[in-house]
C-alpha cells in the first residue's frame, strides 16, 4: 500500500502525555488537495493529545485548515476556513473485518480507527477528518445570482420534476 499524503506514524510504545503538533508542508497540502478534489489546501494544522489505555489510544484535539474549493453552483474559487474538534480512538485490528453495516454511535462514543502491529498513522486520521469536514455543496456569494440566471429561483424549479414541467410547458 502506498504511504498516505500526510503520514505521521506513531508507535504505541511512544504514546505519552504530550500533545502532538502536526502541520502539513506544501507538498503534503498539494497532494491532499488533489486527493480531495479541491483547488488548494493552504493550511492544515492539528494539535492532538493521545491517551493510552492498553492497546487502545484515545485522541482528542483540534484541526484547523484553510482550503480553497470550487463553488458547487458557479465553479468559482471559494476560500473556506475549517475549525473542528477531533475525537477518535485507535484500536488494534481485531482480525477479520466485520461485514459492512451501518453503526450508530452514542454521544460519548468515539470513531474507531484500526491499526495493525505497533504503529498507527495520526496524520492519516487528521487527513480523513479534514475530508469529512469539507462541504461538497458549498456555495459562494454569486451562487444565488447564477441560480436566478439559470431560471432556478426556488426548490420547486430545481427539483427533478422541474424538467418535466418545462417540457410540458413547451408543448
Amino acid at each position: 500500500m502506498d504511504r498516505p499524503e500526510f503520514s505521521h506514524p506513531v508507535s504505541i510504545r511512544q504514546v505519552d502525555a504530550r500533545t502532538y503538533h502536526l502541520e502539513a508542508v506544501e507538498t503534503e497540502r498539494a497532494a491532499l488537495a488533489k486527493r480531495f478534489d479541491i483547488v488548494a489546501v493552504q493550511l492544515l494544522v492539528a494539535d492532538i493529545a493521545l491517551t493510552r489505555n492498553g492497546p487502545e489510544v484515545d485522541a482528542a484535539g483540534t484541526l484547523e485548515a484553510e482550503i480553497v474549493q470550487s463553488c458547487a453552483v458557479t465553479g468559482e474559487d471559494l476560500p473556506v476556513s475549517i475549525r473542528e474538534k477531533l475525537a477518535f480512538r485507535f484500536v488494534p485490528d481485531g482480525g477479520p473485518a466485520a461485514p459492512d453495516e451501518e453503526i450508530e454511535l452514542a454521544a460519548g462514543e468515539l470513531d474507531e480507527i484500526t491499526y495493525s502491529g505497533e504503529m498507527f498513522d495520526l496524520g492519516e486520521a487528521v487527513a480523513q477528518s479534514l475530508a469529512l469536514a469539507i462541504d461538497p455543496y458549498a456555495t459562494g456569494p454569486n451562487a444565488e445570482a447564477a441560480r436566478k440566471a439559470a431560471g432556478l429561483t426556488d426548490e420547486s424549479s430545481a427539483g427533478p420534476f422541474a424538467v418535466l414541467k418545462a417540457l410540458k410547458d413547451e408543448q
